[in-house]
């Protein structure tokens, strides 16, 4: 119902009667910060009433009973990359909605570098169906590497003058703190553009302080989610910024962040809110979403109060999206979850969009997700590689070479540092050295722009023999492949080739294990439950393999990301994401100069 008369009618009680009633409950006000008895009517989407509602009930008003109840507003995840689940917009809302998550802002890029401005509108469209509320920001541009890699879409200035109108946007999404410092041309358009259409600049600048800080301020950014430390995020909170705690399936920051309130003194409760950024279906179905950061934040001696406003209003407020979301008042969306104890934080019923969608964890109506269109379903324009193409050439003397290799740890996922190795020589290619945990690792550009894949080192996954390969990988989503040996890789390689997208696990020239991503080779369709069965079924493929890591698929996939430290790869090649260099794996072979000058 988007007719505001008849909503101003009905909340004036001139109109039409509630079409939903919940009486009895506790409201959990995160505006007051009050808890009291109210009722609450709703109409349609939307809140006309809350307190005495007698007036507003009428014969055909459904009544749903909350004695014994708290009423709390539904949850914002308010940074997210939904394409990360490898779930569909529509599988993604089964997920979480159930746990209380009613919004989620999101940039789309990942779907966007696929199929642009028209992927991101089918997947819009699909979430009106849905239950999830979705707010979108336009992405500063894509893709967010540098030097730009190779992908299927641009998102340009143009781009943002096409959209901004647009109902969903809410503003200037994931602006790299690395465009603003090299003053990127089409990043400062995007930001004229915003300042035009009075949209925020959303923020993303991990491990920036000081000048550093002060530069990318001038942006006009308003909130940040990437603190690596309770120190840099008070830094940020006391330069003006709102600083968005996460707590994503492999990255951990909120016990973290969050000393900033329990052990540096931090007052400013309401600057702060709740993302979790990268989000897999096999983890929240094990440790829940933003009810789990409620949770967590309670168990640190945050108030309930304070924890729950960090999961709804705060966000709201920083969004500017506050007159739509965020709390249970007249005007704003019917989206109330009731809770049994706000210590413990389960959710025994949601209410989203004006009408009950979940109980006791489970969806209580049926969602259907929409036919595909055909440009999403054949997104690899990239023919089947040949062994050939996975061989690193060697032009030097001897039996051995100097090389890097792109390094990870357990414990930072988000940090890739670089490990200086010798390597063996055999036929004018240097060879992966797994007794010194030394695979290859290759991005194929798929969209048929170029023949571009580069192949280099990494050290840290453990693999002992096969190959593991994945088509869904931000922020470019190219092909990644990580291999003890060539011919495993060409058959992971083909394998997402010939089936359009996913994520496989090869053995023997053998697949072992296989997801499949069909919609723009990123995300699926199928339910929650059976994408984490096969998460947890290619992770368990990959450990047999020798992988070490706790999730081996997403420490690979984020090997594309350059606007992290220290070390990426691209369709480019290795890049230097200090100095935003492309530079080579081996040294002396077109990489001293590039290894002199890291060592700096």
């Amino acid at each position: 119902m988007s007719n505001i008369r008849e909503f101003i009618r009905a909340a004036s009680g001139t109109g039409n009667k509630a079409t939903l009633a919940i009486r009895g409950g506790r409201l959990v006000n995160v505006v007051s910060e009050e808890i009291y008895q109210a009722d609450v009517a709703i109409y349609g989407e939307r809140i006309i009433a809350v307190g005495d509602i007698s007036d507003y009930v009428g014969p055909d008003t459904k009544i749903i009973n909350a004695t014994g109840k708290y009423l709390a507003p539904g949850m914002i995840d308010g940074h997210l990359h939904v394409e990360c689940s490898k779930m569909s917009l529509t599988s993604f809302a089964k997920a979480v909605v159930p746990l209380g998550t009613t919004s989620i802002v999101t940039g789309l890029d990942q779907i966007i570098v696929v199929g642009g401005p028209a992927a991101a509108r089918e997947f819009l469209d699909e979430a009106k169906e849905t239950p999830l509320k979705v707010f979108w920001g336009a992405p500063c541009k894509t893709p967010y590497t540098m030097p730009r890699s190779t992908v299927g879409h641009y998102f340009s200035p143009a781009d943002h003058q096409a959209t901004h109108h647009w109902p969903e946007c809410v503003g200037i999404w994931e602006t790299v703190r690395e465009f603003i410092q090299e003053e990127d041309p089409d990043v400062l358009a995007a930001l004229e553009l915003a300042e035009k259409s009075r949209l925020p600049v959303l923020g993303c600048c991990p491990m920036t302080r000081g000048a550093r800080l002060n530069g990318y301020q001038q942006s006009g950014v308003r909130a940040d989610h990437e603190s690596y430390s309770p120190e840099e995020m008070l830094e940020k909170l006391r330069a003006g910024m709102h600083v968005v705690v996460r707590e994503s399936s492999i990255s951990h920051f909120l016990s973290d962040n969050l000393r900033i309130v329990t052990e540096m003194g931090v007052k400013a409760l309401r600057r702060i809110s709740f993302c979790t950024d990268d989000v897999v279906a096999s983890d929240i179905l094990k440790r829940g979403h933003l009810d789990n950061m409620v949770r967590m934040a309670i168990a640190m001696g945050i108030s309930p109060m304070a924890a729950i406003q960090m999961a709804t209003i705060n966000g709201a407020d920083a969004l500017r999206i506050d007159d739509k979301v965020g709390s249970i008042s007249p005007g704003r969306a019917a989206d109330i979850l009731l809770v049994n104890d706000l210590r413990e934080f389960r959710i025994v019923a949601v209410i989203a969009k004006g009408e009950e969608v979940a109980r006791d964890g489970r969806m209580a109506i049926e969602l259907v997700p929409p036919p595909r269109s055909a440009a999403l379903l054949t997104s690899m324009k990239v023919a089947p590689i040949e062994l050939d193409d996975l061989k690193v050439r060697y032009d030097g003397a001897g039996d051995s070479a100097s090389a890097m290799a792109i390094a990870v740890t357990p414990e930072k996922i988000f940090v890739r540092t670089r490990r200086d190795v010798t390597l063996p020589v055999k036929d004018g290619c240097v060879l992966a050295d797994l007794a010194q945990d030394i695979q290859y690792v290759t991005v194929v550009e798929r969209y048929g722009k170029t023949k571009n894949r580069p192949v280099a080192f990494t050290s840290g996954f453990g693999l002992r023999e096969g190959a593991i390969a994945s088509s869904t990988a931000p922020d470019d989503n190219n092909i990644i492949c990580i291999g003890a040996n060539p011919e495993d890789m060409q058959v992971a390689i083909n394998h997402l080739i010939a089936n359009d997208g996913g994520q496989v696990v090869v053995r023997d020239g053998k697949v072992v294990s296989f997801l499949h991503l069909p919609i723009g080779g990123i995300v699926s369709d199928i339910e929650p439950s059976e994408m984490a069965a096969l998460e947890e079924e290619l992770d368990d493929a990959a450990r047999a393999l020798g992988c070490t890591l706790p999730w081996p698929f997403m420490y690979m996939f984020v090997l594309q990301i350059t606007a992290i430290p220290e070390y990426a790869i691209t369709d480019l090649g290795v890049v230097d994401c200090v100095r935003l260099k492309v530079i080579s794996p081996l040294h002396g072979n077109g990489g001293d100069e590039e290894r002199a000058a890291a060592a700096e």
